[in-house]
């Protein structure tokens, strides 16, 4: 899977701006230099999370992805 090239915080930012601002996703898109793709799929994953809750569920994912591996390799 690719890393991502924008951190949790500027996820929930970037979400939070196309909220409040009046530019269109398309706009905002192009000024952030991401596809309309990864904005919608960020927003159905981060979309009406507080920071605090998208840092939990990625730890959680993380707490998970390790569990996984343990119990199928260990």
């Amino acid at each position: 899977m690719k890393k991502t090239h924008h951190t949790t915080e500027q996820i929930i930012r970037i979400l939070r701006e196309a909220e409040t601002s009046g530019q269109s996703h398309e706009e905002l898109c192009r000024q952030h230099n991401i596809s309309s793709q990864t904005f919608y799929r960020w927003k159905s994953k981060f979309g009406g999370m507080s920071l605090t809750e998208a840092q939990r569920l990625k730890e959680l994912e993380r707490e998970n992805t390790e569990f996984v591996s343990s119990v199928f390799h260990g």
